[in-house]
C-alpha cells in the first residue's frame, strides 16, 4: 500500500529572488501542460518547491538564484 510519502517523494529546489517582482510559476505534469501555480518574491524572499506527481517543472521569471542538489544557478541575467 502506497503512503503519502511514496507519492511525493520529489526534489526540491529552493529560489532566492535577487530583485523585486521575481516570478515562480508552476507547470503541470500530463498530456498539455498547464500553469497551476504562481508566486510572486521581493528581494531577499526565499520559496521552497518541490517537484511531485502534478508539477514538472517550474518557470522563473526575474533575477533569481535556484539551489539544487546540482549546483547553484543564476537566472535572469
Amino acid at each position: 500500500m502506497d503512503n503519502l510519502e511514496d507519492k511525493i517523494s520529489g526534489e526540491y529546489v529552493a529560489v532566492k529572488a535577487n530583485e523585486n517582482g521575481v516570478t515562480i510559476i508552476g507547470l503541470t505534469r500530463g498530456r498539455d501542460t498547464k500553469f497551476h501555480h504562481t508566486e510572486k518574491l521581493d528581494k531577499g524572499e526565499l520559496l521552497l518547491a518541490q517537484f511531485t506527481e502534478n508539477t514538472s517543472a517550474i518557470k522563473i521569471r526575474g533575477k533569481a538564484t535556484v539551489y539544487c542538489r546540482y549546483g547553484t544557478i543564476q537566472c535572469g541575467e
